[in-house]
């Protein structure tokens, strides 16, 4: 099976990129193709892969600044034609999916979002906070971007989603099913500590951009008086801080190694804005730690109220507040919590993401649906 991986952009890391090492470990033969790569911004270890990047990287400052090229991102990726190879499997939340290919290529898309600015173009204009002027002129620009965009949904062979919120996404704007295989977190990093040595504090670990809405945490733990560490980095920091009363701390960015004892040592973990998965509450579950999570998206599938955490019904301070404030970890039994966790190890997807490949591709050889 000769398989192609493709990936949006190389110029920054988040969850992505967590799926895509796990991606290029089940393939280490594949190439991967994508937009832009910039090896002085990713980890050592990608510049051991058969990376391919777009004619995009070229650009001027691209690697430090792609989102003033976003017109360029969907014709660029429709002119790579990848028929040669029997699979390709995409990793997309942008517009990889555009890749061209033949009647005989299976196309598998592991889909971590449809393209946000394409189909919630409401929610991402405020949260860039562009101004009207910039809204004025991209609302053609997304307009032409969502035909595109949809175009090459139904071109896809299948699609897999990541979570519920992901698979209802892609059966509304794309009119298209899928299947979830969820994304691989590496639980055996992370294990239960004693009783004993479970602090009083609660955590955060993000990057500190504003759609992540750590500013409702951080106005609840103060207001609370209770303390709050925050790991990570970001340009939303100065306004946290602004925010933050004496009781929540900034760790900075937090080396991998420190990460599994500050998560197992943590009263709860707090995951306070709408993401499309979440690794790191799966990663405070598999230290034994509950969740505080804002209850909808993919923390709809990673958090059991009352038995792996809790879910605040609104992304307002005072919903939080009123769980934290009477929030009890003794509650949570850490065995119980990190026994969830495991539904979502590595090992998981790469046996469901496997299967999945192979069958897709026999049946797509023996002209099966």
């Amino acid at each position: 099976m000769k398989l192609a991986l493709v990936h949006d952009w190389l110029n920054q890391i988040g969850g992505a990129e967590d799926v895509l090492v796990a991606l290029a470990a089940l393939y280490p033969h594949s190439p991967i193709y994508t937009s832009i790569y910039a090896p002085q911004l990713m980890p050592p270890a990608y510049r051991r892969w058969d990376i391919r990047p777009l004619w995009l990287d070229k650009l001027p400052g691209i690697h430090n600044h792609h989102q003033p090229y976003l017109p360029l991102y969907a014709p660029a990726w429709a002119g790579l034609d990848l028929s040669g190879y029997d699979v390709i499997l995409s990793n997309k939340s942008g517009f990889c999916h555009l890749v061209r290919h033949g009647p005989q290529t299976v196309h598998v898309c592991y889909c971590l979002a449809p393209t946000r600015y394409v189909w919630q173009t409401e929610a991402y204009l405020a949260r860039e906070g562009l101004g009207k002027a910039a809204e004025l002129a991209l609302r053609p620009l997304i307009a032409w971007l969502r035909h595109q965009d949809y175009a090459a949904a139904q071109r896809v062979t299948h699609f897999i989603a990541i979570s519920t919120d992901i698979q209802e996404r892609i059966r509304r704007f794309y009119h298209r099913e899928s299947v979830i295989i969820f994304p691989p977190v590496e639980t055996a990093r992370f294990t239960p500590v004693a009783p004993s040595q479970v602090g009083d504090y609660f955590l955060i670990v993000s990057r500190l951009i504003p759609y992540k809405r750590i500013d409702l945490a951080v106005e609840a733990a103060t207001r609370l008086n209770v303390p709050l560490k925050i790991g990570g980095k970001g340009r939303d920091l100065e306004r946290l801080r602004a925010l933050a009363g004496p009781t929540v701390e900034f760790l900075g960015y937090v080396p991998d190694d420190d990460l599994p004892g500050l998560m197992a040592g943590c009263r709860a973990f707090i995951f306070p804005g709408l993401e499309d998965f979440g690794i790191t509450p799966v990663q405070a579950q598999a230290a034994g730690r509950p969740v505080i999570a804002y209850g909808a998206g993919g923390a709809l599938d990673t958090v059991i109220p009352g038995r792996t955490g809790e879910c605040f019904p609104a992304l307002t301070v005072d919903s939080l507040m009123q769980v934290m404030a009477t929030f009890d970890a003794a509650r949570y039994d850490p065995a119980q919590v990190r026994a969830h966790a495991l539904r979502f190890d590595t090992q998981v997807f790469n046996q469901r993401l496997t299967e999945f490949v192979e069958q897709a591709w026999q049946a797509q050889a023996a002209g099966r649906p």
